[in-house]
């Protein structure tokens, strides 16, 4: 009943300081600002890719100024649209899940996932035009040390098809787990995954948090100029590129650290790129 990832959201103090590195390195345009009266919220939106950052600062008592004051700026809920708004609200009343209908969206807290760590806003499904320099978002990452669990919950709650899975195991940065592709030849899921490595960054921050959002995942045509743009802004970046690749030609991942968007950290591949681990690595297409 999902059809992709759509945006994300932090729950932040400032949203002006928070905004600064996705207008500044990802060239995310501010769209208005409303409130969530249920999450005692301001949302400001920034529209980036072909979706949204929806920053929520505390307004009063409640969820989010609860987050805040627990954890800073962070990554709050995983963003995902539905071609049926309706038709999804009827299926989680159906197993007696009734998340606050605000705003034009559903915001799934934890109570309503059943997953510790996990909220999730979903939105209707829209078409739109690409803003900035990345493509899409396609990917939100869930750490948890009961992988199968948490997929099992996900199958029941939003209607996932788990023959679109594919599993996942890194040995460079030290995890395993499940892509929970909510389409066959699209890349949009949540990514739960369990760090297998102790002392790596996913690792302390698994120890830190517990079961948690860690991150999220974008394609973008224009890796090299946002790479560009964080050496120049002094930004914390980290890049996969092969030694041997010309200047000219794109890398093939970069980080931007948490510090450079207000509070989260986000991935970014070239285009295709993140087929090499997603269950078909035959669409990857060569750099030339």
């Amino acid at each position: 009943m999902l059809s992709r990832i759509d945006r994300i959201q932090l729950a932040v103090p400032d949203a002006g300081a928070a905004s600064r590195g996705w207008i500044d390195l990802l060239g995310a345009k501010p769209a208005g600002e409303d409130r969530i009266v249920g999450l005692a919220a301001r949302r400001h939106r920034l529209r980036v890719g072909t979706g949204w950052v929806e920053l929520l600062v505390p307004d009063g008592n409640g969820p989010v100024a609860e987050a805040v004051a627990a954890r800073g700026a962070h990554l709050y809920a995983a963003g995902a649209a539905t071609p049926d708004l309706a038709a999804l609200a009827t299926h989680l009343k159906g197993r007696g899940v009734l998340p606050l209908d605000e705003g034009g969206q559903l915001h799934l807290d934890m109570g309503d996932t059943g997953i510790e760590g996990l909220r999730v806003v979903v939105s209707e499904d829209e078409a739109l035009p690409a803003a900035g320099d990345i493509d899409f978002f396609y990917e939100a990452t869930l750490l948890s040390d009961d992988t199968k669990g948490v997929t099992r919950a996900l199958n029941a709650l939003f209607g996932l098809d788990e023959r679109n899975y594919t599993e996942i195991v890194s040995d460079v940065f030290g995890y395993r787990g499940t892509l929970t592709l909510f389409e066959k030849d699209q890349l949009h899921r949540l990514e739960v995954i369990e760090p297998t490595t102790p002392g790596t960054t996913m690792d302390r921050y698994f120890r830190k948090f517990g079961q948690s959002l860690y991150m999220a995942f974008a394609e973008t045509s224009d890796i090299n100029l946002i790479q560009e743009r964080a050496e120049a802004a002094g930004a914390g970046f980290t890049v996969d590129r092969p030694q041997d690749r010309p200047a000219h030609l794109p890398s093939d991942q970069l980080w931007l650290h948490p510090k450079s968007l207000g509070g989260m950290m986000l991935g970014l591949s070239r285009p295709s790129m993140a087929w090499a681990w997603s269950g078909n690595p035959d669409r990857v297409e060569a750099v030339a």
